[in-house]
């Protein structure tokens, strides 16, 4: 087995509810289905035909305004109790209030569900690097957030090279230093939707950043991966890709 160090977690996010402001974190448990606590929730549309019925800020821009917030955690889950407005209304995510407040906006009902595995679009880990969203930056003539992406882990690289995450598909991403630390098959590239173009603090919509996206890898940035080990992850960390046998 062959193992390269690619650089340094920057950065670890996980989005509570699916399509809603994620929240940083110092360090993560990463359990079979991704990050603890990643997408655990997402908001169902009653009646839409097909495999893929929940609300998205691809629907509902106005979503990735909505905070999830810890109350009272009588469960110890960790679960959002409450999601604030973006007018700062703070309501209970299993009430009615918040239901019928992004029906108003969507023009159409919703529910909150709980799912135990999480709502995913094509895999539990997302991983992209500072570089790549520099250059998409740059290309779209930008200064990015990179929350725009939603990652889960944000790698500042040692090569610094743009995209070169494509090059770690078929590896196996790990940490490392020694002791309870996850591994990451990285599967495929992360083929981008609208949600680049959303700004994750309500600003208006940049369409010029997923064009931009399109222009210089046909729309993909970043990596998706699948969970091979459990354990946990720090800011920090040093991460190494593996490939082969061991």
């Amino acid at each position: 087995m062959t193992s390269t160090e690619l650089g340094r977690i920057a950065a670890i996010y996980r989005y509570p509810v699916k399509s809603m402001r994620g929240e940083a974190l110092d360090e993560a448990v990463v359990g079979w289905h991704g990050v603890d606590g990643d997408r655990r929730l997402a908001l169902r549309r009653p009646g839409v035909p097909g495999g893929f019925p929940w609300l998205s800020a691809s629907k509902l821009p106005e979503l990735v305004g909505f905070t999830p917030v810890v109350r009272d955690d009588r469960s110890g889950s960790g679960l959002p109790t409450h999601v604030r407005t973006p007018e700062g209304d703070e309501l209970p995510v299993f009430g009615e209030a918040l239901a019928a407040d992004i029906a108003r906006r969507l023009g159409a009902p919703v529910e909150m569900m709980e799912m135990r595995q999480g709502v995913f679009d094509e895999a539990t880990v997302s991983v992209i690097s500072s570089a790549t969203v520099r250059e998409i930056g740059r290309l779209a003539g930008r200064d990015l957030d990179i929350r725009r992406f939603r990652p889960n882990i944000v790698v500042q690289s040692t090569r610094a090279v743009p995209f070169e995450e494509d090059d770690w598909i078929g590896g196996v991403l790990g940490i490392a230093e020694t002791g309870d630390t996850p591994a990451i098959a990285v599967t495929m590239r992360d083929l981008r939707c609208t949600m680049v173009n959303f700004d994750p603090d309500g600003g208006p919509a940049s369409p010029e950043i997923m064009q931009a996206i399109v222009r210089a890898t046909d729309n993909h940035a970043g990596v998706y991966g699948t969970v091979t080990r459990t354990g946990r992850l720090a800011v920090g960390q040093t991460l190494v890709l593996h490939r082969g046998r061991a």
